[in-house]
């Protein structure tokens, strides 16, 4: 047993944090299962259509964070890269990454506090007036507790979410990755018990807000490094937000936002033109796709500091080697998982199956998997070229979100759903896979080569 063990760990490239990632993301997936069939059990095609049109929405949180959360653990793995943080939280090293260090961690609560107080403002009120605009006859359904519980919610977590990553940056990657599982299995539960006891649009809710309550246990545990780097006096060694940072956020602000507009647009555009059903049936197939994308994306994520450790000690041989390994694991891992997924969907339909109802039909689900790997690759890419604090692939990221939005938006019109998913996948073909790689490539050779000849 010992030596298969060894074997998986040294094929897969598995280590601490990688394996609770995987944990944490493979529960949701497979508890997942359990959740469609519960949301196939006790709620109604229109009521299904609203759940997960809700999850589309509240994603607009991305919005208002800018991408900021992968600002705070690129800078905070750069600074940790010359301190040590001892078990009991004290901080030693150099005192200038001890200073810069605390003011990562100031700044951005900082920026997310009054980020969440301007996401409550805009996130309930639009969802009131999307849903109330939207309202299709024969339709009934009581969302607006729903909406408000779950948009509350989502406030909370997004105020601890800087946290976590900072943290990540600080080198404790397997321990949030063995909190995020903790908060997984919490958020299933709740959602189940939601479901069961016919409060199913409240499940939304009741998942964020259990995984709300387990970080907040977490960082209590963690209560004296948080203290003492909230209330070190950083005097004029702090971080320069418009000369460090800035340049920076901007650019990953633009490929953040338009993530959702990538993600998140297809749910509410079914649900505005072809009614809450046929957004049901989207919203359930892209759970699917992008819970394997999740799963395979764990052994690049997990990378992210150590890679802006190895960026800041100049070892980039070292770098490669990592990233394209988890690369190759990762993207083995993302295939067989839609191959797998595919071909129990094509049973459903194949021996009509009444929840095969619930899902796209084998050809646009098929093209939607394919085109979901294809993001898959350039969010790698992105992640390795945001480790040296650079974001060059935002106008990529921005031309592949206006061609979604205008695609979506089109094709929802016309054609529904596999117009939608066909038109996704030639975008990331042209624009995620071909420019991607491009530009990925150019930057790669001409940084590592200037800092060598450096």
């Amino acid at each position: 047993m010992a030596r298969w063990l060894s074997l998986a760990q040294h094929g897969l490239g598995l280590d601490r944090a990688v394996i609770f990632t995987v944990l944490a993301r493979a529960w949701t997936s497979g508890s997942g299962l359990i959740t469609v069939f519960l949301i196939a059990r006790f709620l109604s095609p229109a009521e299904q259509g609203y759940y997960y049109t809700y999850t589309s929405l509240i994603a607009l949180q991305m919005v208002f964070e800018l991408g900021f959360s992968q600002v705070v653990m690129q800078l905070a793995s750069h600074e940790r890269a010359h301190l040590s943080i001892e078990p009991d939280g004290t901080v030693t090293g150099d005192e200038t990454a001890h200073a810069r260090l605390a003011s990562v961690l100031q700044l951005s609560v900082r920026w997310y506090g009054a980020g969440a107080l301007l996401l409550a403002l805009a996130l309930i009120p639009t969802g009131l007036y999307f849903f109330s605009s939207h309202q299709h006859l024969g339709d009934i359904v009581s969302w607006r507790g729903p909406w408000v519980a779950a948009s509350t919610a989502a406030v909370f977590a997004f105020q601890l979410d800087p946290l976590y990553s900072f943290f990540e940056g600080c080198g404790f990657v397997s321990n949030i990755a063995h909190m995020r599982w903790m908060q997984a299995i919490v958020g299933s539960l709740l959602a189940w018990i939601t479901l069961m006891t016919h409060h199913g649009l409240y499940a939304p809710a009741t998942v964020i807000a259990g995984q709300v309550v387990v970080g907040v246990a977490w960082l209590i545990l963690r209560r004296r490094l948080l203290v003492e780097l909230l209330t070190y006096k950083t005097g004029d060694r702090h971080i320069s937000w418009q000369n460090e940072i800035w340049p920076f956020q901007w650019r990953i602000a633009i490929s953040w936002i338009s993530g959702y507009f990538v993600y998140q647009t297809f749910n509410p555009f079914l649900f505005a033109f072809r009614g809450p059903v046929a957004a049901g049936k989207m919203g359930m197939s892209l759970a699917f796709a992008n819970s394997l994308m999740v799963i395979a994306m764990a052994w690049v994520s997990t990378k992210a500091a150590p890679f802006g450790t190895l960026i800041a000690q100049k070892r980039f041989l070292q770098l490669d080697s990592l990233f394209f390994k988890a690369l190759r694991h990762s993207t083995f891992v993302a295939g067989l998982g839609a191959i797998v997924v595919w071909s129990a969907t094509t049973y459903l339909h194949s021996t009509h199956n009444r929840y095969a109802e619930k899902l796209l039909s084998p050809l646009p689900f098929a093209l939607l998997l394919i085109a979901a790997i294809l993001n898959h690759l350039f969010a790698s890419m992105a992640t390795y070229l945001r480790a040296h604090k650079q974001e060059k692939l935002f106008q990529l990221s921005l031309s592949i979100a206006v061609a979604v939005l205008i695609s979506n938006y089109f094709f929802a019109r016309i054609s529904g759903a596999f117009g939608m998913v066909a038109g996704y996948l030639v975008i990331m073909v042209i624009f995620g896979l071909g420019g991607g790689t491009l530009i990925f490539n150019k930057y790669r050779r001409l940084w590592h080569a200037y800092e060598w000849n450096g």
